[in-house]
């Protein structure tokens, strides 16, 4: 039988959104210069750990087309065992993980990333790995550009390739998501020849003002005919943008009496929800609770 690692055992890996999203240069690795804003969402992943013997690392639920070495809960799960090995720390337990899917793949709400980073979190505290939130982060990155926002848990400005972060408590809105039936590969909107990269450095103060804008949006737009129809639709009823490079788009809306009205009008064929937007992630919340009961 599997036993829980903690209690209540589920933990969150909530999704995000990408404010805006300006590509600001390009770099000799292949990546490019961002400035984004991130900010959470009340939709979330739910992860289970259940005990296993040292040195077993496995996952519970197959993502399809997703191979095990290749699971991002699986690498995170690995590299937080490996960097305790180096403190010289044995791990006294393996671990078994379960995610219960709610966030989009492959709609740019940050959902692996999101997962991997709520596995770091929770076995640095089910594990007593003792490592701070800095580490944990800088263990993070090598998994994902977008893994460090979710372990600090705050909303933030973004910059570099997405790790360079600045807290910042932005409107904690309603938005309306939603997300056509498509999968979009990060590295090809990336790659295009036609993405803006040289887009003008703006500040904080600035984006509060203007808004800004998601640079990959036109690409996505041009290569996936069935995401622009969903802008265009959802621009009818409010400011619709982007998230990432998507396919999820969304909006501001008034408030979720609003919200819901304008998401029974969508075409059938799409995903939505009505979300909220939060500046502090519910790992945080889960993770304090943990420390609590460990205390007490």
């Amino acid at each position: 039988m599997n036993r829980s690692l903690g209690y209540p055992a589920s933990w969150p890996a909530p999704g995000k959104l990408n404010l805006f999203l300006h590509v600001v240069g390009s770099r000799p690795d292949g990546y490019h210069e961002l400035q984004t804003a991130f900010q959470f969402i009340d939709l979330w992943d739910s992860i289970r750990f259940y005990q296993r013997p040292p040195g077993v690392i496995e996952r519970l639920v197959a993502l399809p087309g997703v191979a095990a070495e290749d699971d991002l809960v699986v690498r995170a799960a690995r590299r937080l065992a490996a960097a305790a090995a180096e403190t010289g720390t044995p791990l006294m337990q393996g671990v078994a993980i379960e995610v219960e899917k709610r966030l989009p793949m492959g709609g740019g709400v940050g959902g692996g990333s999101s997962d991997a980073a709520t596995v770091l979190v929770a076995l640095n505290q089910l594990w007593e790995t003792g490592f701070d939130s800095e580490r944990l982060a800088e263990l993070g990155l090598s998994l994902g550009a977008d893994v460090p926002v979710f372990v600090h848990g705050h909303a933030a400005w973004a910059e570099g390739v997405g790790e360079r972060l600045v807290p910042v408590d932005f409107p904690e809105r309603v938005y309306l998501l939603l997300q056509p039936k498509v999968a979009i590969s990060t590295a090809e909107v990336f790659k295009a020849p036609e993405l803006t990269r040289d887009s003008p450095v703006i500040t904080i103060a600035g984006f509060l003002q203007t808004g800004g804008r998601n640079d990959c949006e036109p690409v996505v737009r041009r290569r996936y005919p069935v995401v622009a129809g969903a802008l265009d639709w959802l621009g009818r009823h409010g400011h619709a943008r982007l998230t990432g490079t998507g396919s999820c788009v969304f909006a501001p809306m008034t408030d979720a009496t609003r919200a819901a009205a304008v998401l029974a009008g969508k075409p059938h064929e799409w995903q939505g929800w009505v979300t909220h937007g939060l500046n502090r992630s519910p790992l945080t919340a889960r993770l304090q609770f943990e420390r609590q009961v460990g205390r007490g």
